[in-house]
């Protein structure tokens, strides 16, 4: 039985919106699924898939929370 656990940054990806749309998430799931039933021949009703949104004030790169890090990027 896999389970895929899916992490993305709870922000839109479209103009207006403030984290992953149901739409969106839908598709990671079957896309993920028919991943491991082409690849390891798992069938749906055996493969769980977990989408964690995780808020931008909670994760980071470069040394610093992810805003710091992107408003230096855009300074430079």
């Amino acid at each position: 039985m896999p389970i895929v656990t899916i992490q993305v940054t709870r922000e839109g990806t479209k103009s207006g919106t403030t984290s992953v749309t149901a739409e969106e998430k839908a598709a990671l799931i079957k896309g993920v699924s028919e991943l491991l039933r082409d690849v390891l021949n798992k069938p749906f009703d055996s493969t769980f898939v977990i989408i964690e949104e995780v808020d931008t004030d909670n994760w980071g790169w470069g040394g610093l929370p992810t805003l710091d890090y992107r408003r230096l990027r855009a300074a430079s």
